[in-house]
């Protein structure tokens, strides 16, 4: 079952949030995200856990916290 996963990420310009949208395209399980760069938030839909979309997110060097 689908789920949503919701993430604050240090994001201060296109290219912070291109990163995260980048790395998130290709993560498996993931069926839709929305990136808020004004928010600074990740919202990810899909069957991957929160942990994977953490340290998936995380490795883009940016600072990320769960909501």
């Amino acid at each position: 079952m689908a789920q949503t996963h919701k993430f604050k990420v240090a994001m201060s310009c296109s290219g912070c949030s291109g990163a995260v949208e980048r790395v998130l395209k290709k993560l498996d399980g993931v069926t839709d995200y929305e990136i808020s760069l004004e928010d600074q938030t990740v919202t990810v839909h899909g069957d991957a856990s929160q942990a994977v979309i953490f340290e998936t997110i995380k490795k883009t060097g940016k600072e990320v916290t769960p909501l």
